[in-house]
């Protein structure tokens, strides 16, 4: 009895079981799954921009440690390599085979592992998360860069000056899927808290709170920014040679994405401003 009470003593209220930590890698994994089959951006010659399918994983590795999120990548790029499939046809020897599979999915998700390991360095979870989101972007962008620059030389990318048009055609879904998953990293950071053995809401306090009206502006912003990502990135691949063209601007509907960023722009003047002028009106009752 005395050996059962002291460990019962000397148990961390705040420790997480393997089991439940595994459990949770394992529904953040689906998600991100889910997440990855919702397409803002389909480009023809491989690449897509995805409604943050990476963030599970970031979060995972934040909330976990960098270990726990190494191996949640890892799982999420075996399983990406097995949806795409499709993609080894387009090579012919076993060599670029093996390398597609290491570059473009297992090295190139699992190092999104490391989306979490500014959490002791950055104090503030928001900050934190979008460090480590940009880091883990840009590891997966040189991963896809390399392999563009190698395996698909003469593929789906001129043999000459690879690396150039590698890094500009891996630019045309990288860059809108780091905005995006930036901005919701920063969202879902603000308003949960992930620090802690049990997910809760931020604590509200006055340093912390944040008035609905400037969440409902920078959603506007927000969804105006995915709006015009969606239209304009799309064509800044030729669907023929599947090379970086800024000619493909021509095709874009500038329609749909002024009246977007125009609907936007307003909603989120209109509620910034609301919420000034009741800041305003709040501290002028209170002095």
């Amino acid at each position: 009895m005395s050996k059962t009470k002291e460990v019962s003593k000397t148990k961390d209220p705040n420790s997480v079981s393997t089991t439940r930590i595994l459990a949770e890698c394992a529904l953040m994994l689906a998600v991100g799954i889910v997440l990855s089959l919702v397409k803002l951006i389909d480009l023809p010659y491989g690449g897509s921009v995805t409604v943050a399918s990476m963030l599970p994983v970031i979060l995972i590795s934040y909330r976990h440690g960098v270990k726990y999120g190494l191996i949640t990548g890892l799982a999420y790029g075996i399983i990406q390599q097995l949806l795409g499939l499709n993609t080894l046809s387009y090579v012919t020897t076993w060599i670029s085979i093996i390398a597609v599979i290491m570059l473009d999915y297992v090295v190139a998700f699992t190092v999104i592992g490391f989306g979490g390991i500014f959490r002791k360095i950055v104090k503030a979870q928001p900050a934190s998360l979008v460090l480590g989101t940009i880091l883990a972007c840009l590891l997966r962008y040189a991963c896809h860069v390399i392999s563009g620059a190698t395996v698909w030389a003469g593929l789906s990318i001129p043999t000459n000056a690879a690396l150039i048009y590698s890094v500009g055609y891996n630019a045309t879904y990288m860059i809108p899927e780091t905005i995006v998953t930036v901005a919701l990293a920063y969202y879902i950071g603000s308003l949960i808290d992930f620090r802690n053995p049990t997910i809760r809401h931020m604590a509200q306090t006055e340093k912390t709170k944040i008035p609905l009206l400037y969440w409902t502006g920078g959603l506007a912003l927000a969804a105006g920014l995915i709006v015009d990502i969606s239209c304009i990135f799309s064509h800044l691949q030729n669907p023929d040679d599947g090379k970086f063209d800024f000619a493909g601007l021509g095709s874009v509907n500038w329609m749909v994405v002024l009246i977007a960023t125009a609907a936007a722009i307003v909603i989120a003047a209109i509620s910034f401003g609301i919420a000034y002028l009741k800041k305003n009106k709040k501290e002028k009752a209170e002095q």
